[in-house]
């Protein structure tokens, strides 16, 4: 490829840089690789930056940007940059309906010819989990499982023993015994409303099976108004019912709540395995809650229910590949999802990596608990406002929150998911 129609495959700010380079120091940067991501844990940054670094050294003239943009930041902000002259060549992406809406829109490259091989290095189910219609649009990074943390000294003090909470009613009255003895039960984070869709989504699942969503989507047995989506809001709110959140918990921030689980402000909080690590980087010392403090319990099973207590909520994290981007962009996610990289990230309890093989190196037991759920995993549903795309995966969100707090009712709630659902 001659310089010439090299510059011209790069994006346009690419050119400004190697300008902006070329004046302060002589060198000539022809390539400027974007990489977006929502990661804050300061760890996985230098292993990530690293990467970069060791990418840049053996591709002279090539940059690597890894940038940061906070969740919601992330969310509300995309859709704009990827249509901009500084669209990033490398995106986080949580997979499912938000990754098909992606690539119905044309932002996304199909890289199946140059992931050849590549794959092999992931369980099919999550290589499957970044490719639509047969072809492949990026690959997983890590997984996550939603669990509930628990703060092992407040149980205790409570007189609450994880080991006898296997339904919904022993959870609920556990969530009784910690409030009597003056604990928070539960930290959340209402203010960003996806950590409470948490709860509504797990309760379907509890309730209608793996088959829930499926027959959902397929409109059968009404859709999203069917008796499974409308007893998860009443299940929801018959918790919420018992005022079992800190106060101001429907303007608290996820990064504010892990912060406050962190601090030992409550009993337990539901979230995702990153939580291992964001309790402490969010505690007011830094530190946060000493592993061996934080005990783990599955979400609970309901009573006549169809969900298995084997069947997990949460993520199969990943890249994804921008249309128009070099090919050093792939070429640099293929480096970063090495052993070289990966080994250090599971040696170091950072996060459950989808590299085959690195979860005979985790040695963090809050870790290896879940790498061993996720392993054992009779269904693995990924975050509903993720799977079913970004207009109905609003609406969940927002009616988790409406629904617990009492301004709108659970068969309300199901009807909008279904209203969201016909006209997305």
């Amino acid at each position: 490829m001659t310089r010439l129609s090299r510059r011209a495959a790069v994006v346009g700010l690419a050119a400004v840089a190697t300008l902006a380079l070329g004046a302060g120091s002589g060198a000539r940067a022809e390539t400027k690789i974007r990489m977006l991501h929502v990661e804050a844990t300061p760890a996985i940054l230098e292993v990530w930056n690293q990467a970069a670094r060791d990418y840049e050294a053996d591709h002279p003239g090539v940059t690597v940007e890894v940038k940061y943009l906070e969740n919601e930041a992330f969310k509300a902000k995309l859709p704009t940059l990827l249509q901009s002259d500084e669209a990033p060549n490398i995106i986080y992406s949580w997979g499912g309906g938000v990754m098909r809406a992606q690539q119905e829109a044309g932002y996304l490259a199909d890289v199946t010819a140059d992931a050849s091989g590549w794959t092999d290095r992931f369980s099919s189910g999550a290589a499957n989990a970044f490719q639509i219609g047969g072809k492949i649009y990026g690959a997983p990074n890590h997984l996550s499982e939603v669990v509930f943390f628990t703060n092992k000294d407040l149980m205790a003090k409570a007189g609450v023993n994880t080991d006898d909470i296997g339904s919904w009613k022993d959870f609920l009255a556990a969530v009784q015994k910690i409030k009597a003895a003056g604990i928070t039960p539960i930290i959340i984070g209402g203010g960003e409303k996806w950590p409470v869709h948490f709860y509504w989504s797990y309760l379907v699942m509890r309730l209608g099976g793996s088959e829930a969503l499926t027959k959902a989507r397929a409109g059968e047995d009404d859709g999203f108004k069917n008796d499974v989506f409308v007893q998860a809001g009443v299940k929801l709110k018959e918790l919420a019912d018992l005022a079992p959140f800190q106060d101001g918990w429907l303007a608290t921030t996820h990064n504010e709540a892990e912060g406050l689980f962190g601090d030992g402000k409550g009993a337990m909080q539901l979230m995702g395995s990153w939580l291992v690590n964001a309790q402490k980087n969010n505690a007011a010392d830094g530190k946060g809650l000493p592993e061996d403090k934080i005990g783990i319990l599955s979400f609970p099973l309901v009573e006549g229910g169809k969900g298995l207590k084997t069947d997990t909520l949460g993520g199969i994290n990943g890249w994804l590949i921008t249309k128009g981007s070099p090919p050093e962009a792939i070429d640099f996610v293929k480096l970063l999802l090495t052993h070289k990289y990966q080994d250090v990230l599971a040696e170091k309890g950072l996060y459950i990596s989808s590299v085959l093989g690195t979860d005979k190196l985790i040695t963090n037991p809050l870790n290896k608990r879940m790498a061993g759920d996720l392993a054992d995993s009779t269904y693995h549903q990924i975050f509903f406002d993720q799977d079913l795309g970004p207009s109905v995966g609003r609406v969940v969100n927002d009616i988790s929150v409406a629904v617990a707090a009492g301004d709108m009712s659970p068969e309300e709630g199901a009807a909008a998911v279904q209203e969201a659902w016909d006209f997305k």
